[in-house]
């Protein structure tokens, strides 16, 4: 036993615990390719046994910013790891990519196993939505880093495609028609304004809000964003999609015109998908411009395809068919930027 290392804040028998608490939950990720179990210096994957031709590899890193303040006031942790998986999995989603397997990384002040395995069953549990194996990851206690009881997560994911697959908005047109999946709520984004307006406006997380149908603050901010994978993968294979957008911090603004090329915009029609109700009330409660919203937040759309308007009706079949809400919400225009047709 390392005394003296422990007298320093670093407990290396809580590590080795975490260690045997998590290796379930890593198991149950377990798909085509992995090769070793936890425990190596690195994680390993078979890419010649899933039979691309030309495979081309896309990796996304993210984390889930401070939405982790919230995590800590409700003390909940088993699902940001869910987020975690999510930012990043959605990412590489969105250039058509398959991801393939998922690293984690907690950093946190005092290595509490239970609080850890909460994390990291999260991490399985998004790591199964999106059908990628948890193949490795880092638990760092770092006493003096972090305050009592907080962490940090981040994770890593890496997804193939066949090269004549690539989704890179190249095939992009004028009059392709955007179709917008719901989001699950906030999501990830935007959380340093939404825990500013909920300190301003005096509300507590644990009260039942009837802006919110009676739910609880805090659990509604947690709800865990959505994992778009399966299904979108799934329309990829059976439609012509020339563009996805994972819409994210900077809400419609910034995430759709980057599938769009040169000279080219997008109409959105407000009043074509449900915009949830925790969207009205943070607009509420912190007195913010409607359309500063849309620039903000993901106002209900978590992912958004452009495709020509003759697989439209097949793309929502099949996302209604996997039990997500998806819409037609606008349009590709010739002319820059975003214009947002409000109700």
């Amino acid at each position: 036993m390392a005394v003296n290392y422990e007298k320093a804040g670093v407990n290396l028998e809580a590590g080795y615990e975490v260690v045997r608490r998590i290796k379930q939950h890593v198991a149950s990720t377990n798909r085509p390719g992995v090769m070793g179990g936890i425990g190596s210096f690195g994680g390993m994957f078979d890419l010649s046994s899933l039979g691309y031709r030309e495979p081309v590899l896309v990796s996304g890193t993210d984390g889930v910013g401070t939405k982790l303040k919230i995590a800590f006031a409700m003390d909940k942790h088993d699902t940001i790891g869910i987020d975690a998986v999510a930012m990043c999995v959605n990412d590489v989603l969105a250039q058509g990519a398959e991801p393939l397997f998922f690293l984690d990384y907690v950093a946190l002040g005092h290595n509490i196993p239970e609080k850890v395995e909460a994390i990291v069953s999260g991490v399985a549990e998004g790591c199964r939505q999106a059908g990628c194996a948890l193949v490795g990851g880092e638990t760092a206690e770092m006493p003096g880093m972090y305050g009592n009881g907080e962490y940090d997560i981040a994770g890593f994911t890496t997804g193939v495609v066949e090269k004549s697959r690539l989704i890179d908005g190249s095939k992009v047109a004028v009059g392709d028609v955007l179709v917008g999946i719901a989001s699950s709520g906030v999501h990830s984004n935007g959380f340093s304004l939404v825990r500013k307006i909920v300190a301003d406006a005096g509300l507590s997380l644990d009260e039942r809000r009837p802006e919110l149908g009676g739910a609880v603050l805090g659990e509604v901010l947690l709800t865990p964003t959505n994992i778009y994978v399966k299904e979108v993968l799934e329309v990829i294979r059976n439609c012509d999609v020339h563009g996805v957008a994972h819409i994210t911090g900077g809400g419609f603004d910034e995430n759709i015109p980057r599938i769009l090329r040169p000279g080219q915009g997008i109409e959105i029609r407000e009043g074509s998908w449900e915009i949830l109700p925790v969207f009205k009330a943070l607009e509420k409660w912190g007195c913010i411009p409607h359309r500063e919203m849309f620039n903000i937040f993901n106002m209900g759309v978590g992912m958004v395809l452009a495709l020509d308007a003759s697989e439209v009706e097949t793309a929502v079949a099949i996302l209604s068919k996997a039990g997500r809400k998806a819409s037609v919400i606008g349009s590709v225009t010739g002319t820059e930027g975003v214009n947002i047709i409000m109700q």
